[in-house]
């Protein structure tokens, strides 16, 4: 394992610097256009776009990729996010920075494409599921020490853009100089919806939430705090104390979700979650201490919602099927994503900002009722049945072929046979078994 480490240890820094860029940008856009008077919807647009970039890289992406090939691919997505940086801190108009974040969205989505691609190409089959493990982990740790660059002194916001933009430049160098072949082409996700919600209604469902609140806290968090009267540096703590807490409580939500009704863990999680943010909602007048507390807690249990999801519905897959299905449900928590900081935004408007908390709250708990109304519908997946929880944030369609559950086999076309029993979706195989089936009988939720 350890020489496996120190031939992907170059693609390993190159997306920490990437994801201290972007996890940078992503909160000082939101803490300068608050400084700037812009209106919290009109934050919410320019942090959706950023979102709505990223899904729209999803498919645009592995086409540049297979016409110019990886590298070339990484060099120009790292120009185009150090320009992009700039270009925040060159014109200082709403619908510029729109655009500006949709095209960093882009950008994003292409740098993790191409790492992604190059650590499934050169992680072994047997150990694939702990170098996923690691670069998850790699993953929250650098987006949350990005938060704390927040705290370098700047009056107009230069110093910090062109640090973001330097980063992103800085990233280059190390995929750039290595020696590793380039792996194959990126296949471009296919959307089959429908197949996947009569498969996993409550998968499907936490997919979309996780975004909606994923996308909203990214979005909309830095101007939470700073509306709440937190100075940068403690707005900075805030966004990291939520991060960290993810990265620290992820593995045991997971440890309890492969030994327990995963079901019940998700609804679990979900009401938590949703009892945290409204307690900061009464608290964050009163105590910066308790908001933190709760904001800690929020962050380990909420960031679990989305790889709870994933691997509630991939219990109900065939292995071959679990890596068109896991893309599909990227795609969700992407359109997830792009939604959460405009609604958020919108009700900041209209209620003020502890909104954004209510807002949370009140999403979380109508997924928990609706893990509820499912336990209702169907039998639990037996906890020997269930597929390995595999800890997982945002990240592109490129890597989830290291999935643990994922077929390594050439993918197998998504056809499900469905028909309605009693009120619930009963999934066929056809006969070759290619179609989605369902690893568990129909009972199954």
């Amino acid at each position: 394992m350890r020489h496996e480490l120190q031939s992907i240890s170059s693609l390993l820094f190159g997306i920490a610097i990437v994801l201290l860029g972007s996890g940078l940008l992503g909160t000082l856009v939101g803490v300068q256009a608050n400084q700037e008077h812009f209106s919290p919807t009109m934050i919410g647009f320019i942090q959706s776009a950023f979102f709505l970039g990223y899904v729209l890289g999803t498919f645009l992406c592995p086409l540049l990729i297979k016409r110019v090939g990886h590298i070339r691919v990484f060099a120009t997505m790292a120009a185009l996010g150090s320009a992009t940086a700039m270009g925040f801190a060159l014109w200082v108009h709403p619908l510029w920075w729109i655009l500006l974040r949709m095209v960093l969205g882009i950008s994003v989505v292409g740098l993790y494409m191409v790492v992604e691609s190059w650590l499934n190409e050169q992680a072994s089959h047997h150990k694939r599921g702990r170098v996923f493990a690691i670069y998850m982990s790699i993953t929250l740790m650098a987006l949350g020490a990005s938060q704390f660059l927040l705290l370098i002194e700047d009056n107009n916001g230069f110093i910090r853009f062109a640090l973001t933009a330097v980063l992103f430049s800085l990233a280059l160098i190390p995929v750039a100089l290595t020696q590793m072949v380039e792996p194959k082409p990126i296949p471009t996700p296919r959307s089959k919806l429908k197949e996947l919600y009569l498969a996993s209604p409550l998968g499907v469902m936490g997919a979309l939430v996780a975004g909606l609140a994923s996308g909203a806290f990214w979005g909309m968090g830095a101007v939470f705090a700073q509306n709440m009267g937190l100075s940068v540096s403690s707005t900075s703590v805030f966004m990291s104390t939520v991060i960290f807490g993810g990265a620290l409580l992820l593995w045991p939500v997971g440890y309890l979700s492969d030994r327990w009704d995963r079901r019940r863990v998700l609804i679990m999680v979900s009401f938590i979650s949703a009892a945290s943010v409204l307690g900061a909602a009464l608290v964050s007048d009163a105590s910066t201490l308790v908001l933190l507390l709760l904001a800690f807690l929020y962050g380990g249990v909420s960031f679990s919602v989305y790889a709870l999801a994933v691997a509630h519905l991939n219990d109900h897959l065939k292995p071959g099927e679990v890596l068109e299905a896991t893309r599909g449900i990227l795609l969700v928590y992407g359109a997830g994503s792009a939604l959460g900081p405009l609604v958020a935004g919108v009700c900041m408007a209209v209620w003020g900002p502890s909104s954004l908390l209510e807002y949370l709250a009140v999403i979380l708990a109508l997924l928990g009722l609706f893990g509820l109304y499912r336990t209702q519908r169907s039998a639990p997946v037996p906890a020997e049945e269930q597929a390995e929880f595999v800890p997982m944030v945002r990240t592109s369609q490129a890597v989830l072929e290291m999935y643990p559950e994922a077929d390594l086999e050439p993918e197998l076309d998504l056809e499900l046979s469905t028909e309605n029993i009693a009120g619930e979706a009963k999934i066929e195989a056809p006969p070759d078994s290619s179609g989605m089936s369902g690893t568990n009988s129909p009972a199954y939720e």
